[in-house]
This record gives structure tokens, C-alpha cells and sequence, in this order.
């Protein structure tokens, strides 16, 4: 019998679109203890006004309630998610400073939630949320379940990943050479050229060569954008 990691891993694969994907998703949720279960995608550019796509099984309802209300600006697990890769579990003190949403999540049967979000080397973020109306979440619980819960996580950021990432401006691989990643990087700790041109050991001329070629490739203006651009896609890392 195959592990069920493998066995998650070799059903994603086989599906196409998202919306095949999400269906796996929700099977893997009702056999994991959860009704409901949503899931984020957010480019890593444009950065000012990120693309985003989600997808969910909540009641018809709150999702028009949840767009109208603009509530995806407040919902403190999308701001938690955008700081950090940690768990997260739903309570009444993370949605201390947001009451209506809560109020409003918790009338439409979602009362008990986990999410996880998750970060690629493309910088693509996402985020797997699962809920339900009863039976809070305790611990005993979580040592069963959660290991299968953060691979679900994994496993669907990477099959979404690939299944919308032309939609989501993704589809061109931007590579750039060794150098022009050094130089970068160099940039980016408020190197000059001729600074970044002595530890290198080559020319001005040959620092903005790279630098320029960057720019082209990054599809930005100026040297600031490139290197601004190639660290959020974790080129620099």
C-alpha cells in the first residue's frame, strides 16, 4: 500500500484544472474531519496590486457577504498568512479586532478553522484553510491529523501553482545568468558599480551590461525595480 503522501501527490498530478484540483481537495478535507475548505493564491507581482484567485466551498451566502463587505482587506488570517508560514487555528482572540466578520463567519456555520500558507520559489503565496460549524480543535486531535493536514497544504499549492500560473502572468520563466544575479545581489546591499565592480573583478562597463541585461529581462525600468523584482521572486535568496 502506498503512503498517503505518494497517494495525494499521484492524484493531484493527475488533474488539470483547478477546479478538478479543489474537488480533491474538498474529498481530502471531509476525510480529514472539515465541511467547508478555501484556498488563495497571490502572485508575487505586479507588487503594489498583486493578482490574486480563490477558490472556496462556503455557503453561496457569505461568499457575496464576504466580497461585498470588502472583508478580504480586514480578515486577520489573510494578514496573518502574507507575515508568516506558521499555522494558524481559528479563535476568538485572532478575530478580536474584527467582530463583525467573525460574527458574520460564524452564523454561516464557520466557526472552527485551520489554515496554512505556504510560499514557493517563485514567491507565488498560498494559503489552505479548512473549516467547520462544531468540535473545536484540541490538541489530541492535531497530533493525529495535522502532519496530514500541512502535506494537503503542500500538495495543493504545488498543483495550483502549476495549473494557474499562466493565468496568473506566470507562464514566462525569467532566467537570469549567475552574474546577473551576483550583480543584483551586490545592488541590493547598496553596492555601486564600481564598488560591485572591484569585488568582482570586472569593468564598470561590464556591471552595467548585466545590470541592463536584468532590467530587460525583469521587464523593469531601472536598476531600484530589477532588484526589488528579483527578490520577491526569490532570485537573491
Amino acid at each position: 500500500m502506498k503512503p498517503w503522501q505518494e497517494d495525494l501527490v499521484t492524484e493531484f498530478d493527475d488533474e488539470v484544472t483547478p477546479q478538478d484540483i479543489f474537488k480533491k481537495v474538498e474529498e481530502a478535507a471531509r476525510e480529514l474531519g472539515f465541511d467547508y475548505c478555501a484556498y488563495g493564491m497571490r502572485a508575487p507581482l505586479p507588487i503594489a496590486n498583486p493578482k490574486m484567485i480563490l477558490l472556496n466551498n462556503y455557503p453561496a451566502e457569505w461568499r457575496s457577504r464576504y466580497e461585498q463587505m470588502k472583508y478580504i482587506n480586514i480578515d486577520p488570517t489573510v494578514l496573518h498568512a502574507r507575515r508568516s508560514r506558521d499555522r494558524l487555528i481559528w479563535s476568538d482572540k485572532l478575530f478580536a479586532d474584527t467582530p463583525a466578520l467573525w460574527n458574520e463567519a460564524q452564523s454561516f456555520g464557520l466557526r472552527v478553522g485551520w489554515a496554512q500558507s505556504t510560499l514557493n520559489a517563485s514567491g507565488v503565496a498560498g494559503m489552505l484553510t479548512l473549516a467547520r460549524p462544531k468540535e473545536a480543535l484540541r490538541e489530541p486531535e492535531l497530533q493525529v491529523i495535522e502532519s496530514r493536514l500541512r502535506w494537503l497544504a503542500q500538495v495543493t499549492h504545488a498543483a495550483m501553482s502549476r495549473a494557474l500560473g499562466q493565468k496568473l502572468g506566470m507562464g514566462t520563466q525569467i532566467c537570469l545568468t549567475d552574474r546577473e544575479i551576483e550583480v543584483l545581489r551586490w545592488s541590493a546591499d547598496g553596492k555601486t558599480s564600481s564598488e560591485i565592480s572591484t569585488i568582482l573583478s570586472i569593468s564598470d562597463h561590464t556591471v552595467n551590461f548585466h545590470v541592463k541585461n536584468a532590467i530587460s529581462k525583469l521587464g523593469v525600468t531601472n536598476k531600484t525595480a530589477a532588484v526589488v523584482q528579483a527578490a520577491v521572486l526569490g532570485m537573491l535568496a
